[in-house]
């Protein structure tokens, strides 16, 4: 394979993984009518607890040595009356991180707003990570299993309908329920300054005169539909462009992805009992996960409830409280961006929820010397622009080399029009006429591409830190680059990526095949019309490629002429 159609292969390559994720992206099918009908309808409260006689967690499997109260089983069985959702109120919380919406059967999180960062299409209104809406249904559910203790589907009343961080560091928002006779449970979201980590705790007072054993379940319940403004779909490179449903991590089997067909087909193969370990609900740039303490005993569950709609969760005991004592448990939540120097500190192998594949052992360090620019130059398109410019340093010999063998195949080129003219459409002469060109010459027809496959890898990794970086999100470059992580609003930067990929394509040596070249020729054009519905911090990184490598290039051939020209000289 010569070098013209390695090249070609390779470019060919890259751009039919663009085309298909564009593809993806602006093609998928609308979710079918029925559908949204389905997961409109579908009470959060049905959850699986069908068997009044065994102890069952919405969505999960049967718990030992605990009872869930008959009330409870009915009312997870049908669908809400009016009247139980008149009963119901929401209770809106408001910190410097969060605006949340709290529903009162329950104590459920039903609506998480994150104020620093803004909604995909609007940048003038903050991003919604959860909602009960549906189409886009996310919530967060949790409760107790005992003899009478409230699980989501109780009722629970609060001082107030409203509670505001103000200039205090801690918000405790607390709910109450007497459900059990002599039993009363207080449920507490503690909200921190500057922290997207909330704690989740219950406190039973046992006033009953009997012990009270139970255990408690925390859970995240959404539908299968993509959130907004991100798609799915296959990748040769990756396997997955961008990855919505559960993932869990254990020591044992490390960082495990669920997709929500796996859970279909009863395929997920999850470490279910452990003693380390969280679970989280992923999707692009953000991720919502429930940190069990250290040492903690837990039980991993995933599990589709409805058409279109699924749980997962984590199931811990509460030590047994005896007769006039009090006991609890607390479980650590955390709902927010994917950054991963505050994930790392969090829980181990929390930011390998930013997951770049088989990358990884690349990306990782590229996303850790970017962040180390950016700390200094505090701009991450400036940040891109320089770092583009430290890895095109690195493998500056790798490119000299290639360079030299594209600029010594460009000198070659009368040649091959004059032996192109003799044999004509005799293509094993034409051959075997290169072949012996090329011995003479002493150029490897290879040379200029392997140094460029080697580098692929690279590419493609920096590829992904860019595209997965929630970091880059609502982030600002120059002038009408007022977020890296969305197109260019006017296409600048497509159309100056696909003039400097043009500009390369005619600094290199023309394929003797007509064909190729007209092709070679149209690719620039192709690539910018793509790049149009690219994330503009990858635009400027490929763009700034070009630029670097015309450079590098003309830099080469006119070095190289130099040496051509003294060495002819000599002779």
């Amino acid at each position: 394979m010569d070098t013209q159609r390695l090249i070609a292969l390779i470019v060919f390559t890259f751009s039919g993984l663009m085309l298909w994720e564009a593809w993806n992206k602006h093609n998928r099918p609308p979710v079918p009518p029925q559908a949204v009908a389905q997961t409109q309808s579908a009470n959060p409260l049905q959850s699986g607890i069908a068997d009044k006689s065994a102890t069952t967690v919405p969505g999960t499997s049967t718990v030992p040595n605990a009872t869930i109260p008959a009330s409870a089983a009915s009312a997870s069985a049908v669908p809400a009356t009016a009247a139980a959702q008149a009963a119901t109120k929401s209770v809106m919380v408001k910190t410097d991180l969060f605006t949340v919406d709290v529903d009162t059967r329950g104590g459920d999180l039903r609506t998480v707003t994150l104020l620093k960062h803004a909604a995909h299409a609007d940048a003038k209104r903050a991003f919604t990570l959860m909602q009960d809406k549906a189409g886009s249904y996310f919530v967060t559910q949790s409760g107790l299993l005992g003899q009478g203790l409230p699980n989501h589907t109780a009722m629970w009343s609060t001082s107030s309908d409203q509670f505001e961080l103000g200039t205090n560091d801690t918000l405790d928002v607390t709910f109450t329920n007497n459900d059990a006779v002599g039993i009363t449970v207080a449920k507490t979201y503690t909200f921190k300054r500057g922290s997207y980590l909330v704690n989740v705790r219950y406190d039973i007072k046992n006033e009953s005169g009997t012990p009270v054993s139970a255990n408690a379940y925390f859970q995240f319940l959404r539908d299968s539909n993509p959130p907004e403004g991100e798609h799915t779909g296959s990748n040769p490179f990756t396997g997955v462009v961008t990855f919505t449903g559960p993932a869990v991590y254990t020591d044992l089997k490390k960082y495990q992805k669920v997709s929500f067909s796996e859970i279909d087909d009863n395929k997920q193969n999850i470490v279910k009992e452990a003693s380390d370990g969280w679970i989280a609900m992923v999707q692009h740039y953000f991720v919502s996960a429930w940190l069990p303490p250290a040492g903690l005993k837990r039980e991993f569950f995933t599990q589709k409830v409805s058409s279109k709609l699924y749980s997962a969760g984590v199931i811990v005991p509460i030590s047994a409280i005896n007769a006039g004592a009090t006991g609890g448990i607390s479980m650590p939540l955390y709902i927010g961006p994917q950054e991963q120097e505050n994930l790392k500190k969090l829980a181990p192998g929390f930011d390998l929820v930013v997951d770049y594949g088989w990358l990884t052992v690349l990306a990782s360090p590229m996303f850790l010397v970017l962040s180390y620019i950016n700390n200094i130059v505090g701009n991450w398109g400036w940040t891109i622009v320089l770092f583009t410019i430290l890895l095109k340093l690195v493998f500056f010999p790798l490119n000299q080399k290639a360079g030299k063998s594209i600029a010594h195949m460009k000198t070659m080129a009368p040649k091959v029009e004059a032996m192109k003219a003799r044999y004509g459409d005799d293509k094993l002469k034409m051959n075997q006429a290169m072949m012996e060109l090329y011995k003479t010459e002493k150029v490897n027809p290879l040379g200029g591409c392997l140094p460029i496959v080697i580098q692929i890898p690279f590419f493609i990794a920096l590829y992904w830190v860019l595209l997965g970086a929630v970091e880059l999100r609502d982030a600002p470059w120059i002038g009408w680059i007022t977020d890296l992580s969305t197109p260019d609003p006017f296409y600048v930067l497509p159309i100056i990526m696909g003039a400097s990929m043009f500009i390369q394509t005619k600094m290199n040596p023309a394929p003797p095949d007509p064909v190729q070249a007209k092709v070679m020729l149209i690719l620039p054009l192709v690539f910018s019309v793509m790049f149009f519905f690219f994330p503009a911090g990858l635009v400027l990184y490929w763009t700034m490629q070009n630029i670097l490598g015309i450079a590098q290039q003309w830099y080469i051939n006119k070095t190289f002429s130099a040496e051509k020209i003294k060495s002819g000289a000599k002779k």
